[in-house]
């Protein structure tokens, strides 16, 4: 099995990401020894929201193009409306998201995140939550979704919204450490 202080984990990023659900899993990832990447789409720093501003810049240290899967164990999308909206239509994050599933890695998404997956058409057939209003659009892509702090099919981690973190951080641990999650496609 392997431990969470040999993991390697990628937070993928844009502006408008929701402030807590990255600076909370990339501080306490990396407190527990993980190595932790943030990988945005031109590789520069982005903004994040808080509450009702722009909040706190995150650096980035790398270009999602220049991201190689076989590098991590573990994606993690932070949400707030406008980080997800503007990456799932980048045709480079979305394919990144497709391939963590593929290469049964596990991909954790919290808040409006999980429209990267539906994006991604990795949901039909999987256990999910998410914030209330992207539920529809979950279920439309086929996912059976649940009202619970956090879902887990099968190494896809999903949470509602920055209540759920503590859940979700402790629930990237032990999967991470569960090691391997091999899974059909969606």
């Amino acid at each position: 099995m392997p431990d969470i202080t040999n993991a390697k984990i990628l937070i993928m990023t844009t502006h408008g990401f929701e402030q807590s659900e990255l600076f909370q899993p990339l501080e306490q990832l990396k407190a527990k020894g993980a190595t932790v990447h943030v990988a945005t789409p031109d590789g520069e720093a982005a903004r994040g929201w808080d509450n009702q501003d722009w909040g706190k810049s995150v650096d980035a240290d790398l270009k999602i193009s220049d991201v190689n899967v076989d590098d991590y164990i573990a994606l993690v999308l932070p949400g707030g409306q406008i980080n997800p909206d503007i990456l799932r239509t980048d045709d480079e994050a979305v394919a990144l998201v497709r391939e963590f599933v593929t290469h049964n890695k596990i991909v954790a998404a919290i808040c409006h995140a999980p429209w990267l997956l539906v994006e991604a058409e990795v949901v039909e057939g999987r256990e999910m939550t998410a914030y209330p209003s992207i539920r529809t659009d979950l279920r439309n892509a086929g996912a059976h979704v649940t009202d619970q702090e956090v879902a887990i099919s099968n190494g896809i981690i999903t949470s509602r919204n920055p209540d759920d973190l503590p859940a979700f951080i402790d629930k990237i641990v032990e999967e991470v450490e569960e090691g391997e999650h091999k899974r059909k496609a969606a």
